[in-house]
């Protein structure tokens, strides 16, 4: 596993957290809270635009 930091658990109602990560090389990582082994990894750049295009609203036909 790589050297992952954790950022400390999201969770929304109920008990959906995500936790978000980074590495040394520059990647980014999202896991579900106590699944971190099984994660989804992209660049720190692909994060910050997916944070950002949830907040402007382009995810909310998904809600």
């Amino acid at each position: 596993m790589p050297d992952i930091t954790w950022e400390e658990p999201y969770c929304g109602e109920g008990a959906n957290c995500f936790r978000i990560g980074t590495d040394p090389q520059g990647n980014a990582y999202i896991a579900l809270a106590g699944q971190e082994d099984h994660y989804l990894t992209d660049t720190r750049e692909a994060l910050r635009t997916l944070i950002l295009d949830i907040k402007a609203g382009k995810a909310d036909h998904l809600l």
